[in-house]
């Protein structure tokens, strides 16, 4: 069983919109977030003069609903975020509308830690596949003893856990369906049939997200009236996840974890869809819904007894 974290989040100005500082128990390492708009509040914090690794976050406007995410190092972040915030022109970077900054309390980060965790951090967000990096390739890290490069990937795991916690899952590591059956608390096996498309589709909630394994069919076309999942769909598409079967299907090449069953049955039949109420768990016939409402259930009654 996993054992669980204590992250300290701050408000530095009372609002959750602001400059928002992030801590682990037992942690050297210090998060602290903040949207462009404070980029002159934050800049005047005392931590912005260490040495560390950045994210700068912004929309993505080629893929609706999808971040961008620039990562870098400085041994002096506060410069260097000064310099992004420059027009394209001049050599900065106008996509981002968000920072998040990671030092160290103890001060013990060199320009080498940094520019290792830099090279990790981009390798693992391509990896993760969440959001469209702009970073081209992950840069060489140079040379660090052994015993630093495991203290580094402490330090990545812990960044790993308090990023989403910022609303920031672009290094969260994709769901593992496969060693799903072991967790006690993992899903059935739910399926989504459509004859009329000769179509079917599997999938598991893993992590909090309902994924839809590999192999699964998908509608040709999408075929009802204009919806956000459309936009999604397409993205897919184009990422190569959902291909040509046949004139008539596409199947996942991956597994695709979706935030929700409604946003996973849309995208199989091509149509806005409540999945919820689609999705059937194999051999039972029970409905996602249902399956999801048993457990509420009996953890209610575990409550009162």
């Amino acid at each position: 069983m996993k054992q669980g974290k204590s992250i300290r989040l701050f408000l530095v100005d009372g609002t959750p919109g602001g400059i928002v500082a992030a801590e682990i128990m037992n942690w050297t390492g210090h998060v602290i977030a903040a949207p462009r708009s404070r980029l002159a509040d934050l800049l005047r914090r005392p931590e912005l003069a260490r040495t560390g690794v950045y994210f700068l976050t912004g929309d993505d406007p080629d893929n609706v609903g999808r971040t961008r995410v620039y990562i870098g190092e400085s041994d002096n972040a506060g410069k260097r975020l000064g310099q992004h915030n420059r027009g394209e022109d001049a050599g900065g970077k106008d996509f981002w509308d968000r920072v998040v900054v990671v030092t160290s309390k103890d001060a013990n980060l060199t320009k080498s830690h940094a520019r290792y965790l830099e090279s990790r951090l981009i390798a693992i967000a391509g990896e993760a596949g969440r959001a469209g990096l702009v970073n081209g390739t992950a840069p060489e890290y140079g040379y660090l003893p052994e015993a630093d490069i495991a203290d580094m990937e402490f330090f990545i795991e812990q960044v790993r856990i308090v990023l989403p916690v910022l609303g920031l899952d672009l290094l969260r590591e994709r769901p593992r369906v496969a060693a799903a059956p072991a967790n006690p608390v993992a899903s059935p096996l739910f399926e989504l049939k459509s004859p009329k498309h000769r179509l079917a589709a599997t999938a598991r909630e893993v992590d909090g997200e309902f994924v839809v394994l590999a192999g699964s069919g998908a509608r040709r076309a999408w075929g009802g009236s204009a919806h956000a999942y459309r936009a999604l769909r397409q993205q897919l598409l184009d990422a190569g996840t959902l291909v040509a079967h046949d004139d008539e299907r596409l199947e996942f090449s991956e597994d695709q974890a979706f935030s929700s069953p409604s946003a996973a049955s849309a995208v199989v039949l091509g149509r806005a869809d409540n999945g919820r109420l689609s999705w059937k768990a194999a051999g039972g016939g029970q409905s996602y819904a249902d399956w999801q409402n048993a457990h509420v259930a009996a953890a209610t009654e575990k409550e009162t007894v």
